[in-house]
């Protein structure tokens, strides 16, 4: 469990801002990420632009792209939130994958290198990839093997951003000898977004609008949508005053005056979310300090600003 260091008192004027869950239904929409559950067959894009038709909206966006054919966990952005899915971008990752073995393995050999493909990891994207064919590092976090039936292994996967699970598999076989190659796959986390009660399909965002443009119920599509905070909480956090909200909104970045509490797993270098007493999403940065630091420092900018997500004028400018 993660601590929360109080640095300062400080309070919130409630003729400003608004608590995530009490947002307007138009500004729950607006500032709203959808938890999809992806199905086999179209491309990521393709949801994005079903998702815009049904809510009716002017743009979507997704987090973390995923081949046609994987299902799984795709988070959507809608309208502003559609600038809060880079944050998940970066966020670890968990699948459930169904490897093809190329030959019959003995599961002691099949759990002795799941074991050994763990930590640190070289690989090289495929050949069909967005980005540039380097050797490069990514880390497992886990792996579970789940049943063996075969030639047919199932395990879990936990990893950092990044990592092409098809060219996992395919190192594998080449180790064992045997040949190997990712029959299906399914992703089960993105950062804070999981397979859960939030997790909706198209059907029922569908019927939940339906609810909402015919019926005049809001309620539903409430618990399908999700305010857009929910993408930086996989992110350390510090929470700011009210006073300096407006600034960080202009691009200012965060001074240890503006601090009221943080997280106690704050590295220096680290991605952070800046948080009102609301508990609204202002902007993320890199933090120059850990958590101690930020503590004990009385003046000094503690966080670069990278990104600002929150309108200025939200909150009053006190300012010069």
């Amino acid at each position: 469990m993660v601590e929360l260091l109080h640095k300062a008192e400080g309070e919130t004027n409630p003729e400003y801002g608004c608590p995530p869950d009490e947002r307007s239904i138009e500004d729950h929409i607006s500032k709203g990420i959808i938890n999809l559950d992806k199905p086999s067959g179209p491309t990521s894009h393709e949801i994005d632009s079903w998702v815009k038709k049904i809510l009716n909206v002017d743009k979507t966006g997704h987090g973390g792209t995923l081949d046609p054919r994987v299902t799984g966990v795709l988070p959507i952005g809608i309208n502003q939130a559609t600038r809060v899915i880079e944050l998940l971008l970066q966020a670890p990752k968990e699948y459930v994958c169904l490897m093809r073995l190329h030959e019959e393995v003995d599961d002691c050999s099949i759990a002795s290198i799941l074991r050994e493909f763990q930590g640190k990891i070289f690989q090289i994207p495929p050949v069909k990839s967005a980005v540039k064919r380097e050797l490069r590092v990514r880390r497992i976090y886990y792996v579970d093997l789940l049943e063996m039936d075969g030639q047919n292994v199932l395990f879990r996967i936990g990893c950092e951003a990044g990592t092409y699970i098809r060219k996992y598999c395919h190192d594998i076989g080449e180790a064992l000898g045997s040949g190997a190659h990712m029959a299906e796959l399914r992703r089960t986390i993105v950062g804070s977004f999981r397979e859960d009660k939030t997790l909706k399909t198209l059907q029922n965002l569908t019927d939940d609008y339906w609810q909402l443009t015919e019926e005049g119920d809001e309620s539903a599509l409430r618990n399908t949508i999700l305010p857009m905070e929910k993408a930086s909480c996989h992110l350390p956090k510090l929470v700011v005053r009210d006073s300096a909200v407006d600034a960080l909104c202009h691009g200012a970045d965060l001074a240890s005056g503006g601090i009221l509490s943080l997280t106690s797993n704050i590295e220096k270098g680290s991605l952070v979310a800046l948080k009102t007493l609301k508990g609204e999403l202002i902007a993320a940065g890199e933090s120059l300090y850990n958590s101690n630091e930020i503590c004990e420092k009385t003046k000094g900018i503690m966080v670069d600003i990278k990104k600002v997500f929150m309108e200025p004028g939200t909150y009053p400018k006190m300012w010069k």
